[in-house]
């Protein structure tokens, strides 16, 4: 819904977005180069070795629990709006006020819509990198079983007491044949709720394993003997 005429946002015929667009956009801006929040937090500032003071005009950074940025804006045709982000217990979220009739009703506004995502939904940990998974067997190895575990963590955004409805559907091998390396992929998981994917994690080898020779049978029959022997 957006098009764009000049790269400055002054009133121009066609120049126009639309609130999904601006959340879309703030999503990529804050995700991609989070660096942005050093200085969308910055409630006061000044400038000229103290000469002028600078104020955030986003009046949620100063008063909203959580509050990270991000961009007020107004003009005499799209009135004032806001794009508001604040993060709670690993909960981001973004809301965007179009068109307000004052800079009261913005903020108002966006609170309670930040209000209203962070009572609904949480941020649940589904699974956690190198959580291990399971032993499986290793075929023509110098060790005959290989620990598994998940490559990356996994989270969602949940309705809040739906964790407990989250299913999880492994794909895995019961063999590997050596050698073995650190990171070879075994298998996936799958999350899904109300059979909608949450989700999908590798599943990896956490540690290197040679095939066996003939050269490291002997060996590996000596290490046996000498701790026989001890």
């Amino acid at each position: 819904d957006t098009n764009f005429v000049n790269a400055h946002g002054i009133d121009e015929d066609g120049h126009v977005t639309s609130a999904h667009d601006i959340a879309i956009m703030s999503r990529e801006l804050t995700t991609k180069h989070p660096k942005i929040f050093e200085y969308t937090t910055i409630w006061m500032d000044t400038l000229r070795d103290g000469k002028s003071e600078l104020v955030n005009t986003n009046k949620l950074i100063r008063n909203y629990k959580g509050a990270t940025g991000l961009k007020t804006g107004s003009t005499s045709l799209a009135l004032y709006n806001l794009s508001a982000t604040a993060t709670r217990d690993d909960l981001s979220l973004i809301g965007v006020i179009m068109g307000a009739p004052t800079t009261k009703v913005r903020f108002n506004e966006a609170t309670k819509l930040l209000d209203y995502g962070f009572s609904k939904y949480s941020a649940k940990k589904i699974c956690s990198k190198s959580e291990i998974v399971k032993e499986i067997s290793v075929i023509k190895g110098v060790k005959d079983k290989v620990s598994v575990a998940y490559n990356d963590d996994l989270y969602s955004i949940i309705k809040k007491g739906d964790d407990k409805s989250i299913e999880q559907s492994i794909d895995l091998s019961e063999t590997i044949i050596a050698p073995v390396n650190v990171g070879d992929k075994v298998g996936e998981v799958n999350y899904t709720l109300d059979g909608k994917s949450l989700g999908t994690v590798d599943i990896i080898c956490t540690e290197e394993i040679d095939k066996l020779t003939l050269g490291n049978m002997i060996k590996l029959t000596f290490d046996s003997w000498f701790k026989l022997l001890r």
